[in-house]
C-alpha cells in the first residue's frame, strides 16, 4: 500500500486515485471459507459470500448504523526486493507501533506481505499470537495485481494465487497460527481478472474507506486530522506498520485512539466488522 501513498501527496488526489480500484458495496456475511493456505482458526472468523459470477468479494466498510465501531489496519509492506535494503539497516517494522496498540489496548487487523514476515518472523509470531491483533494477506510479495498500480511491478495472472499462497506459507513458517482468510491487494489495486485468480484461495478482499495518509508523512498532526476528519461509524482505516516509510503512525495512533474513544467509537479487528 505504501507505494500508493509516494505517488499520491494531496488527501484529494488520493481519493480520486484509489477510487479507479472500485470496491464492491458492503455484501452479507457467510461462514468462512478458509483460505486453503490459512490455518484455519478453531472457530472460523466470518467472511463474504462470493461476489457477482462467484469472483473474490470485496469489502470496504462495515455498517453506519449497526454500532460506532472502527477499524484500524496496517499495512506491514516490504516487497521481494528489498532484503538488501534490510540488510543495510533500513527498517520495515514498527515495535513501537505494536507497543502502543498494546499499551491503549487497541484491537488491530495488520495486513503482512510475506516477504515482511520472512524478515521478522519474531515479530510476525509475536502479534498472531496476541489475542489483540489478527493477521491477514497483503500477498508476498507486494507487487501489484492490476497494470499501472503506482509504479508497482506486477505479478502476472497465472501467478497471482501463488503469490497470495506463498504469503500465508510464509506466516507457517514463521510461527502465525491462524492468519485470517482476507487479502488487501497492494496499492488497493484490482480488476474482475485478479478477483477471479484468487476465488480459489477463499479469501475476502479487504480495501478501505479512510485513507490516513501515514506513508511518507513528516507531519503527525495533519496525517491525526486526516483520519479524524474520515472516520465514520464501520470505517476501516489504512496505516502502514512500517517504520522507515511511514514514520509517524505511532504518534499518529497515540494521538486519535483516545479521541475516537471520547467521540464514542470501540476499535474493532475487521473480522468483528465483517461479521457484525
Amino acid at each position: 500500500m505504501i507505494t500508493l501513498v509516494r505517488r499520491v501527496t494531496a488527501a484529494c488526489a488520493l481519493g480520486a486515485a484509489l477510487t479507479a480500484c472500485a470496491a464492491a458495496p458492503h455484501q452479507t456475511s457467510r461462514p468462512a471459507r478458509p483460505a486453503p493456505s490459512a490455518t484455519s482458526a478453531p472457530s472460523a472468523p466470518p467472511t463474504l459470500a462470493p461476489g457477482p459470477g462467484g469472483l473474490t468479494p470485496v469489502f470496504k466498510n462495515g455498517s453506519r448504523t449497526h454500532a460506532r465501531t472502527v477499524a484500524l489496519t496496517f499495512d506491514a509492506d516490504m516487497t521481494a526486493d528489498q532484503g538488501a535494503r534490510a540488510a543495510a539497516g533500513e527498517h520495515f517494522d514498527n515495535p513501537g507501533l505494536i507497543a502502543a496498540l498494546r499499551a491503549l489496548k487497541v484491537p488491530a487487523t495488520v495486513f503482512m506481505t510475506g516477504r515482511w514476515a520472512e524478515e521478522y518472523p519474531r515479530q510476525a509470531r509475536a502479534i498472531g499470537r496476541d489475542p489483540l491483533f489478527e493477521i491477514a494477506n497483503h500477498s508476498y510479495s507486494h507487487y501489484a495485481f492490476t497494470d499501472d498500480c503506482y509504479g508497482l511491478p506486477t505479478v502476472s495472472g497465472d501467478r497471482m494465487r501463488a503469490d497470495v499462497e506463498r504469503a500465508y506459507a510464509a506466516f507457517r513458517r514463521a510461527g502465525v497460527p491462524e492468519a485470517r482468510p482476507y487479502f488487501r491487494f497492494p496499492g488497493g489495486c484490482y480488476d474482475r481478472r485478479a478477483l477471479k485468480a484468487l476465488t480459489p484461495v477463499g479469501v475476502t478482499a479487504v480495501q478501505w474507506d479512510v485513507v490516513s495518509g501515514d506513508a511518507f508523512a513528516t507531519d503527525a498532526a495533519a496525517v491525526s486530522r486526516q483520519v479524524l476528519e474520515g472516520v465514520r461509524p464501520g470505517s476501516v482505516v489504512v496505516m502502514h506498520c512500517t517504520r522507515s516509510a511511514a514514520p509517524t503512525t505511532e504518534r499518529v495512533v497515540r494521538a486519535v485512539v483516545p479521541e475516537l474513544r471520547a467521540r464514542g467509537f470501540r476499535f474493532v479487528k475487521v473480522s468483528e466488522l465483517i461479521g457484525s
